[in-house]
């Protein structure tokens, strides 16, 4: 009979396609991860693994498996997940994913809110870009996301959470003069520094500044905002940053920030969490306390 523990052995190896990795994620030892796969296959009569010089792929049958076993796991989350978080709101671990462009901005307030109005919670965060965030959401190894939305995603329900409006930052020393308030036009697109692919702020800057055909554009991608302003900062090029991390951004960076005309731009930041989940009522008070947490600091400022 396959157990739940062998499936999870599978779905491991088959997600990093590598023994050693595969072991680390379930923190068991190779050896004891390698019988469980060979008794999955004995039981099943087929050949999942094929084991090759220059690494372990799957068979044809074994992407097949992989497809039901991923489903059983889900359906087994599920079970836990509805068992386990009977009781009190947001009583117990809660696991949340937030896209980099907000993490910094965002934890240092929300944080402290949940753990004097839920002092009950255990709060698992991870910070990663949005495709990330929903493929784990989606195979229930996160309970909610924040990020921008729309999130293009199945199964998923989202709730507004705040608006954030975009500035553009520009060093102090800057020579030249941006008009305030600026429009879309007046940026220089071989002047805009930009995040990495993946970033969902990167398609919002091209967006905002209509320069997504531009050759002379991706002359370097950032991997966080910090990077990204710290550039700026040494008159290296223009960047859009988002309202919520001016405070933060210009108390350590050189940066000047000039807004934008009507309409300002701007990106709806939300609470993303599985159709499925029958935490709702969790999900709820949980943006409650994002809108709170932001709302505590602006009356203390």
């Amino acid at each position: 009979m396959l157990t739940i523990r062998q499936m999870r052995y599978f779905e491991a190896l088959a997600t990093t396609l590598h023994f050693g990795r595969a072991a680390e994620m379930v923190h068991v030892s190779q050896p004891a991860l390698s019988a469980q796969i060979m008794e999955m296959e004995k039981h099943l009569s087929v050949t999942l693994i094929e084991r090759t010089r220059s690494g372990t792929l799957l068979t044809r049958k074994g992407l097949e498996v992989l497809g039901h076993i991923r489903s059983i796991l889900a359906g087994v989350d599920r079970l836990e997940e509805a068992a386990r978080y009977g009781s009190g709101t947001l009583d117990g671990l809660l696991r949340l994913g937030i896209i980099p462009t907000v993490a910094p901005y965002l934890v240092p307030k929300l944080v402290p809110f949940l753990r004097r109005e839920h002092p009950l919670i255990e709060l698992e965060l991870k910070e990663a870009v949005t495709g990330k965030l929903v493929s784990d959401l989606s195979e229930g190894k996160l309970d909610a996301i924040i990020a921008a939305l729309p999130i293009e995603a199945d199964n998923v329900v989202s709730k507004s959470l705040f608006t954030d409006r975009f500035y553009m930052a520009m060093a102090d020393n800057e020579s030249d003069v941006l008009l305030s308030p600026m429009t879309e036009t007046e940026v220089d697109p071989e002047r805009l520094l930009l995040l990495e692919e993946g970033h969902c702020l990167r398609d919002q800057a091209l967006s905002v500044c209509k320069a997504a055909n531009k050759r002379s554009l991706v002359n370097f991608g950032a991997t966080s905002m910090t990077t990204l302003l710290q550039m700026v900062s040494h008159d290296m090029g223009l960047t859009l940053i988002p309202e919520m991390a001016i405070e933060t951004e210009t108390a350590r960076n050189a940066i000047r920030i000039v807004p934008f005309a009507d309409p300002q731009p701007s990106r709806e930041i939300g609470l993303i969490w599985r159709r499925s989940s029958p935490r709702r009522t969790d999900m709820e008070a949980l943006a409650e306390a994002v809108v709170a947490s932001r709302e505590n600091e602006k009356g203390r400022a």
